[in-house]
């Protein structure tokens, strides 16, 4: 963790990156990183920024509802647009090159939006942590030439979520997430019907009172991921019960507990090498 000195000039840097915007729409998706700049944008532009929330079956209704409460007790603007990456077969189709397809359809929708509305640029909110791992979504913000203030400040995750817990924001502990298209293992087809029965398979869990989770979604195999702090409680003769039921409902034959746990961006594991170094290339 950097100390409060360089913490303090990466938010001046991160201010002076704002200041010249002009008016700026920000790609928000209600989790921290987004929720900071989201913030940090309204504090230095005012009126002059607006926040984008892209809404499809890929997010789930519980963030989106998040995201638009956070919006509204922070007095960020917010507007909700429609994004229809589902209806592209390249998107569909799953495969490594998912996110990019989805990024795509996003800055393309937010450009109209700007051209419409007088607006100067649009940014979102990569990270210097977000750096390390196979994200072809940042190869469309870049190719839509999306500004990255975050990145240009050097802010690192955990930076970020102590400047949103100085600034009061209640998000600033919240756990990691993704799209619901992110659950469903590469290949796979992605359809609204198996994004609804990942959104209703991890709605029943933290109904169990579980905070960090994925449901993976491998055809008739559900594999569950819990935070590793979470686990002793999910290992239980009872809670196995419960978990093949909920998952046997949702028309999966076989349930299973992944004893790794929860980690963010698991199914980029699967990938081969070869794959990862062609699609980076």
């Amino acid at each position: 963790m950097a100390s409060s000195i360089q913490v303090d000039r990466k938010l001046a840097r991160l201010n002076q990156a704002l200041a010249g915007c002009g008016r700026l729409l920000v790609a928000y998706s209600g989790g921290v990183d987004s929720a900071f700049l989201a913030w940090a944008a309204h504090e230095a532009l005012g009126d002059k920024m607006l926040a984008v929330i892209a809404d499809s079956p890929s997010l789930a209704r519980t963030h989106l509802e998040e995201a638009l409460t956070f919006a509204r007790e922070s007095r960020i603007p917010v507007e909700v647009v429609e994004t229809r990456e589902l209806d592209n077969p390249d998107y569909q189709r799953n495969d490594s090159m998912r996110c990019f397809h989805c990024k795509d359809e996003l800055f393309t929708v937010m450009e109209q939006y700007r051209a419409a509305h007088a607006f100067d640029s649009i940014a979102y909110g990569v990270n210097k942590d977000d750096q390390g791992d196979f994200r072809p979504g940042q190869q469309a913000a870049r190719q839509h030439q999306v500004l990255a203030p975050l990145l240009e400040a050097e802010l690192g995750k955990a930076e970020i979520r102590e400047m949103a817990r100085q600034a009061g924001l209640r998000v600033w502990d919240k756990p990691a997430s993704a799209c619901l298209s992110s659950r469903i293992e590469y290949g796979r087809l992605v359809t609204a019907e198996a994004l609804q029965v990942v959104e209703r398979g991890e709605n029943s869990l933290r109904a169990l009172g579980f905070r960090q989770l994925r449901v993976r979604h491998h055809g008739d195999i559900v594999r569950i991921e819990i935070a590793r702090e979470e686990l002793p409680r999910a290992m239980s003769v009872e809670m196995a019960r419960e978990f093949t039921s909920i998952f046997r409902k949702l028309g999966f034959k076989f349930v299973t507990l992944d004893l790794e746990g929860f980690r963010s961006g698991s199914m980029n594991s699967l990938l081969s090498v070869e794959e990862l170094n062609r699609r980076l290339a």
